[in-house]
């Protein structure tokens, strides 16, 4: 399963009324950074399906929720769960790392 495209639209109901933790991957077209995070988003959408959303917002596009969220860097991922921001991750980072961040929100050790 591939990651879903988060907008200004549909960020309520799809990140803040989700009833599993949800990670979205602020980036934008033009980012280096964020094209060598995206595999490892993609990786984490197939793997944790059922248990995990995973969306990307393209901040270009969704200034609404970027500005909201104050996103300032990309890429930035954000972990929420019950509608709240639990984990904020700035920079590209390899997978275990992420990992490490996400996995205790979902109740995996």
């Amino acid at each position: 399963m591939k990651p879903i495209e988060i907008t200004d639209a549909n960020f309520s109901k799809e990140v803040l009324e989700a009833n599993v933790p949800v990670l979205i991957d602020f980036w934008a077209v033009w980012c280096g950074p964020c094209k060598m995070i995206a595999p490892v988003v993609e990786e984490l959408a197939a793997e944790y399906q059922g248990k995990l959303k995973v969306g990307k917002l393209d901040v270009d596009n969704n200034p609404e929720t970027s500005v909201k969220f104050g996103i300032r860097s990309i890429p930035t991922i954000m972990i929420f769960k019950g509608g709240k921001v639990v984990e904020q991750i700035i920079g590209a980072m390899p997978k275990r790392n992420l990992l490490d961040k996400l996995l205790p929100h979902m109740g995996v050790n």
